[in-house]
């Protein structure tokens, strides 16, 4: 699964995991985090997502990375955003009062950008890799957050069998596995979806579950940094 499935899904309007509002999960529990307001979160695989709005009313400063410029176009364009706009070695940047966003590739950010993120917001991200590239992004992005780093993930789970992804299935096992011991992961709700999600039942999935996830950076190395570095 390379930058061009995303692009063409972008660019045939394949874009189901697109809201049409901010994530009711990450307004009900993102107070939980209890960020200062001046905070500088990380949206990684960020699309068009209205959740960079809802964040940046906040008072947080976003920064949002995505592959597609037509992603980021439709997002200026549909929120009437008019954007300062830059190049680096990791991208194009585009800036709108509070939002920043690079279209480029999240697994490339240096850890000077990632240094400067203190909060991580993930709802479609590791949900949308499959399971190598999953251990890649944990010692890319989530290993290389500063020491007290919070964030809040959503995840699916369902059986695995029953669906090709994207979304893939995300069970807490694996999380856990991803994450601990750097990160504290705490869940803070499981709730059953199925009946509200029409796209699943029709191809076949019987059960389906959303999870949430609040996130702690403790600073010690993980399992995925590690396996990166001897690998």
């Amino acid at each position: 699964m390379d930058a061009e499935f995303w692009q063409q899904r972008w660019r045939e309007g394949r874009i189901g995991f697109h809201h049409d509002a901010p994530m009711p999960l990450l307004v009900a529990h993102w107070p939980r985090l209890a960020l200062p307001p001046d905070s500088r979160v990380l949206v990684p695989l960020c699309g068009k997502s209205l959740d960079m709005l809802w964040l940046a009313a906040q008072g947080h400063r976003v920064l949002g990375v995505e592959l597609s410029p037509l992603a980021i176009a439709q997002f200026l364009e549909e929120n009437r955003l008019t954007a300062r706009t830059w190049d680096s070695p990791l991208g194009r940047h585009y800036l709108a009062d509070r939002i920043e966003l690079i279209q480029g590739d999240a697994f490339a950010l240096d850890s000077n950008t990632l240094a400067g993120c203190t909060a991580i917001y993930d709802r479609a991200a590791i949900i949308a890799l499959p399971p190598a590239l999953r251990r890649h992004y944990a010692a890319s992005v989530y290993a290389r957050l500063p020491p007290g780093a919070r964030g809040l993930m959503i995840t699916l789970e369902y059986p695995q069998a029953e669906k090709d992804g994207p979304p893939f299935s995300v069970e807490e096992p694996e999380v856990r596995a991803l994450l601990e011991p750097g990160w504290q992961v705490d869940v803070i709700e499981r709730r059953d979806i199925l009946a509200s999600q029409t796209s699943f039942v029709e191809q076949g999935v019987t059960a389906l579950d959303t999870a949430v996830y609040a996130l702690w950076h403790e600073g010690a190395p993980h399992a995925a940094e590690a396996a990166s570095r001897s690998g």
